[in-house]
């Protein structure tokens, strides 16, 4: 598969370095050239300087005809208006973007966006802890 991501903070890195090790065609977006630091020694794949709704960053990323594009920068709007670029411009059929706001990730799914939101996950994750362990003592 050919995968571009875009953001290069905590996720990306990780994200990148799995797939790529799973022999994964793997582009990275940043702002940042320092942001790249984050990759591991063994990636193999392409880092791109610049912003992902920049449609020749993109580009430059391998994002014509790539399988899918994930967006996992810290801000909301830039993981959304690039997710909407790489579906509607370049016809990217598995688009995921990171949302923080769980009062936006609603609003995005009714748009046809895949969003991860890490806000509903971890309360979902706690909640489901403290439900097996107050079962146990009943």
């Amino acid at each position: 598969m050919r995968i571009v991501i875009m953001g290069c903070g905590r996720v990306g890195p990780q994200l990148a370095a799995q797939l790529s090790r799973e022999g994964h065609e793997v582009s990275v977006i940043d702002m940042y050239q320092k942001s790249f630091r984050r990759l591991p020694d063994d990636f193999r794949g392409l880092t791109v300087i610049g912003t992902g709704i920049d449609e020749d960053v993109l580009r430059a990323a391998g994002i014509e005809g790539c399988d899918a594009f994930v967006a996992v920068t810290e801000g909301d709007n830039r993981n959304i208006m690039a997710a909407q670029v790489a579906r509607e411009i370049f016809g990217v059929q598995e688009v995921v973007a990171r949302i923080y706001d769980p009062g936006r990730e609603a609003i995005y799914r009714e748009l046809g966006l895949d969003t991860t939101c890490p806000t509903t996950v971890i309360q979902s994750l706690i909640q489901e802890r403290l439900a097996t362990r107050f079962a146990r003592r009943a």
